[in-house]
This record gives structure tokens, C-alpha cells and sequence, in this order.
């Protein structure tokens, strides 16, 4: 616990957190180590009862200066006054850059749910109307694939989403078909093959629909033969594609082979990783990482830091090895949806990972004193800051879940750099 002092007991070395809304001080957070007499000038000057400081943080004191002359002393508080303007300049700055990074995000939430109800109207339009619904698909994915092959960066987006149980399997499609092209990108895949692979991820999981509504949507763990026939997806979505002259032939392997693990223990086929489709690979492996994000009944729910460190520690056999280790580059060491607690102690949530910059996530900060929607977005190496470690939910209070609102819904789109 911080003790209590007076402004007027601070010195240099000293580490501290300011009792004060973080809108009503020019420093960039509550907390620091005190180190010039400006700050302290500037502390002083907010007329505070009291400052917290952490003992066990701060450094030894200074060696005492020699008295100065009351001229040093009315530079030093014109120095100050600088100082604090400049402080509060570049406040004001970082202020209106999250404010475009917000802005950016939403423009991107926007091209989600855009890209949702497409995707939801051809769904719904698969039996009676297969014809228009591929062709609905096909100018989907092709926008999407244009965009990410692009040769400049992108940055991927945490998209919070409601969790309906009747919606539960666009937005795995959905989310599956964005990944997976972004990792056939990574791979140096073709736009074409870039395409394909959005495509067949778009409907991977098709061959659900001829199966009976209680067992998909079962909320207890599934029996041996419910299981069985819930395995059967796979093999009835490639028919019902075989069936559509307009389904791109290049994509249906990813229908059939989604499910094939690279050791031979997977379905329909167990096949080894060299006879799985080179298309169906990429699929397999982002298929495994959204169903540990958001896993069947009666399976724990991995936040998507921890599930790619299970698919690298527990999976490896199983898994593709080039495209499983192409996706973790992909998401970053801290993937968007990842909670964090910064090298100042605050804590926030990775909701945008910078394709050219991994290891500097743009944070949503957590701040009691800021509305939610208003809240500090932070790009790492712009503040000085580090990740000092990853947290679980349930290492955090109440309040900062609810001012974060890590959804158990977690999706993800892209937006190119402007």
C-alpha cells in the first residue's frame, strides 16, 4: 500500500500517484518517478492535501545541491511554467490522436457489421437462392481479399460482439474467413488464393445446416453418436458445394478438410499433413484458434493470448507447423482482447495490432475518472511504455472488467494504413 505525504516533502526519485483526475494535471499518468524540480514545481502548484508515494519504487535520494540565489529561483518557476505547457501540448496532442484512433475504429466496427449482415442476408439465402448467395459471397470476399493484399500494413481489430446462440455461427465464419486470409497474406499466398481461402472459410462450416438444430446448438457436452454425427458436417458441406456449379472447386477442400489434424488423428480421413489441402491448412489452423476463443459446451473459453500459447505448447503435433507459426506472428505476441498491465501499473486491453509494428499495440486504458467511450487509446512506443505482464479476468476487479468489457464474443476485422 502507498503512504501519504505532504507536496511540500517531495524530491527528486520519488515514486508517486497524484490524487487527481487524470484530465485535471498535464502529465501523461498519475503515476511517476519525480525526475526534475519541474514536476515538483507543477505538483506543488495543484494545491493537493496529499500526493501517494511507493516506497518500494522509488530511488535514493539526490546528493543535496547548494542553496540557490532568489534570481535561480524565479528562472527555475519560469522553467516550470514552460515546462508545464509544454506538458500540456503534448497532453492535448496525444488526447486528439486517440480520438482518430477511435475514430479509425469505428469506421472499422462499422465495416464489420457491414460485412455481418452480408454475410447473414446470403445465409439465409443458401437453399432457396444458392445461386445469388455465392455470388453475394464471391463480391464479399473478393472486397476483403483486395484489401488485404495490399502490399502496405494493416491493423487488426478487436470487434466486440453480442453473444446470440442463432448468430454464434456467422460470426465464427466470419471471423475464420477475415484470419484466414490475412494468414494466406502472411504465407505469400496469390490474391486469387487469398480469395479462395476466404471463401471456403466463409462456408467451412455449411454442412451444419443439414444437422439437426438441438445438437448444434446443445448446451451440454455432446454424446459419442451426437458427436459422430456432428462430425459428419464436414463431409456434408463439400456435397452440398459439389452440387453448386457456381462454389469455386479451388475452395471445397476446405470444406471436407477443416477438421484434418497434420498426425493423422483428425476426420473425416485422418490424413497426414502433407496430403491436407495446402488451402484447407490454413483453415484448420484459425478454425482451432476461434473455437478455443469461443469452445462448445462444457470447455473452457481461452482468451486468445493463452489460446495460441496452448496450440503452441499442447498442438504442435497436430497443427500445420509453418502456418501455425505464421498465425502467431500474425496476432502478435499480445493478440487484440489480451489484458495487460502497463509499466506505469495501469491496466488496459490490446484492441489493435499494427502488422508493422507487433510488439506496440494500440491499449484501451483503463481510467475511473474518463467515460468508457472517451477512454485513452495508447500506441506503446509513442508513450514510452511496455506490456509488464498479462492478466486473466479474474485477476481484476469489477469495475475495470466492466470498464474494459471483455466480451466472451471476440471478432476481428482489418483496415488498411491510410
Amino acid at each position: 500500500m502507498p503512504d501519504k505525504i505532504k507536496p511540500s516533502q517531495l524530491r527528486l526519485g520519488l515514486a508517486i500517484k497524484l490524487p487527481l483526475s487524470w484530465m485535471k494535471h498535464p502529465f501523461m499518468s498519475s503515476k511517476m518517478v519525480l525526475e526534475n524540480s519541474h514536476q515538483i514545481r507543477i505538483i506543488q502548484s495543484l494545491k493537493l492535501d496529499f500526493v501517494y508515494v511507493y516506497p518500494e519504487k522509488s530511488l535514493p535520494a539526490p546528493q543535496e545541491t547548494v542553496e540557490t540565489s532568489n534570481d535561480e529561483v524565479l528562472r527555475q518557476i519560469d522553467e516550470a511554467a514552460e515546462y508545464r505547457a509544454t506538458l500540456q501540448q503534448q497532453k492535448t496532442a496525444r488526447i486528439e490522436a486517440s480520438k482518430v484512433r477511435r475514430r479509425n475504429i469505428q469506421k472499422t466496427e462499422k465495416a464489420f457489421s457491414h460485412s455481418f449482415n452480408q454475410l447473414h442476408s446470403l445465409m439465409k439465402k443458401l437453399s432457396s437462392q444458392p445461386v445469388t448467395a455465392i455470388e453475394e459471397a464471391t463480391q464479399l470476399t473478393t472486397q476483403m481479399a483486395e484489401l488485404i493484399a495490399r502490399p502496405d500494413a494493416l491493423s487488426l481489430h478487436m470487434i466486440a460482439t453480442a453473444q446470440k446462440d442463432q448468430e454464434n455461427l456467422y460470426y465464427h465464419a466470419l471471423n475464420v474467413s477475415t484470419l484466414s486470409m490475412m494468414l494466406a497474406k502472411n504465407l505469400a499466398l496469390s490474391e486469387q488464393q487469398i480469395q479462395w481461402v476466404g471463401f471456403g472459410a466463409l462456408f467451412h462450416d455449411i454442412g451444419k445446416l443439414r444437422l439437426p438444430s438441438q445438437i448444434v446448438r446443445k448446451k451440454t457436452p455432446l454424446t459419442a453418436p451426437e458427436q459422430n454425427l456432428l462430425n459428419m458436417h464436414t463431409q456434408y458441406g463439400a456435397e452440398l458445394a459439389e452440387k453448386l456449379p457456381e462454389f469455386p472447386p479451388e475452395a471445397i477442400p476446405i470444406l471436407l478438410q477443416h477438421h484434418e489434424l497434420a498426425d493423422g488423428s483428425g476426420y473425416p480421413k485422418g490424413l497426414q499433413a502433407a496430403d491436407i489441402d495446402p488451402l484447407a491448412r490454413i483453415v484448420l489452423v484459425v478454425n482451432t484458434f476461434d473455437n478455443l476463443c469461443h469452445p462448445g459446451p462444457g470447455q473452457a473459453t481461452r482468451s486468445p493470448h493463452t489460446a495460441l500459447s496452448y496450440m503452441y505448447r499442447n498442438m504442435r503435433q497436430q497443427l500445420p507447423d509453418t502456418e501455425l507459426k505464421v498465425l502467431i506472428k500474425q496476432m502478435g505476441v499480445y493478440p487484440p482482447g489480451t489484458l495487460v498491465q502497463l509499466s506505469d501499473d495501469r491496466i488496459g486491453m490490446v484492441i489493435t495490432v499494427n502488422s508493422d509494428a507487433l510488439l506496440q499495440p494500440d491499449i484501451m486504458v483503463y481510467e475511473p475518472d474518463i467515460p468508457r467511450l472517451e477512454a485513452p487509446i495508447l500506441t506503446l512506443a509513442e508513450d514510452g511504455l511496455v506490456i509488464g505482464k498479462v492478466l486473466k479476468p479474474q485477476q481484476l476487479p469489477t469495475e475495470v472488467l466492466d470498464y474494459l468489457n471483455p466480451c466472451a464474443q471476440i471478432s476481428y476485422h482489418v483496415q488498411g494504413k491510410k
